[in-house]
């Protein structure tokens, strides 16, 4: 079975090929090896590999930014997983594709589920809309999970931001009125895997069986503010951090280009029915963040 992993440098992508590392032969790519806003560039290179699955955590994921470049952003995000699923349904094979909460717009208080109506109300969570719709009209063997506030310990994510705050300031401000679900990204790769694991030598009539979009993400929910309380808490390091004091704040605070979702946690229960796996809590995740 060959893979092709599309954004191997990500938070996601990389600890997809750990995961993934068993299952087959994987081509891993990143930028500018291939460039998703270029589609001419994307079709060459999955009629080249010619994989039996494609993988693509890959995505224009500065929100902010995304609103001084929708164009960009719809190619990327939008239009690109299209192509994918497109160049895999002549090949015969099946696309593994992640979306965001952010295609709900934070008004409902309880988890979302895959029947809730989505409506984004920024510009990175509409093309990552457009992608989910693309991909599934494309009638290629699918399956697209919906994650939500993803972290890894790698260069220029989340967990690094928040450690280095905590390394420069004794009092950090954190909102509270931001709700969802931190996804840890090794156990989403993980959960990837367990799937394609068991497809068995089947895997891509067992992807067929079970085509369609499911949400995956850590189980549980926390506002921002809990989340970077925990994460802190359960720090190896915090006895060397200058921070003395997390408080909480409102998203008024601190003005952005973006809008985000209030509330956007995700109700798994779909993913966990027809896979039979849950993702540990949230919490559980931060306790091995260290290991």
């Amino acid at each position: 079975m060959k893979y092709l992993l599309i954004g191997q440098g990500g938070q996601l992508g990389w600890e997809l090929r750990r995961a993934c590392i068993t299952l087959g032969e994987i081509i891993a790519v990143d930028y500018p090896e291939v460039d998703l806003a270029d589609f001419s560039g994307v079709r060459d290179l999955i009629r080249t590999v010619k994989p039996d699955i494609l993988l693509n955590p890959a995505a224009y994921t500065a929100v902010d930014n995304a609103e001084e470049e929708p164009e960009l952003v719809r190619r990327v995000n939008g239009i690109a997983p299209g192509v994918l699923a497109e160049e895999m349904k002549k090949l015969g094979g099946a696309l593994i594709h992640y979306s965001t909460d952010y295609v709900f717009d934070g008004k409902k208080n309880t988890l979302y589920n895959e029947q809730d109506t989505p409506l984004p109300i920024n510009v990175y969570g509409r093309t990552k809309l457009e992608g989910e719709q693309l991909v599934m009209d494309a009638g290629a063997t699918y399956v697209t999970f919906r994650t939500s506030w993803v972290y890894g310990m790698r260069r220029g994510g989340f967990i690094n931001k928040v450690i280095q705050w905590a390394q420069q300031q004794k009092i950090i401000h954190i909102v509270d009125d931001q709700y969802g679900s931190p996804t840890w990204a090794r156990m989403l790769a993980q959960a990837t895997a367990h799937v394609l694991m068991q497809g068995g030598s089947n895997v891509l009539d067992y992807l067929q069986q079970y085509r369609g979009l499911y949400h995956l993400a850590g189980n549980g929910e926390a506002s921002r503010y809990e989340w970077v309380k925990t994460i802190l808490e359960h720090y190896p390091g915090k006895e060397d951090l200058e921070v003395m004091q997390i408080l909480p704040a409102k998203s008024q605070d601190f003005p952005s280009k973006a809008n985000r979702p209030a509330y956007s946690a995700l109700d798994c229960s779909k993913f966990e029915t027809t896979f039979g796996i849950q993702l540990p809590t949230w919490q559980a995740c931060i306790n091995l963040l260290d290991n």
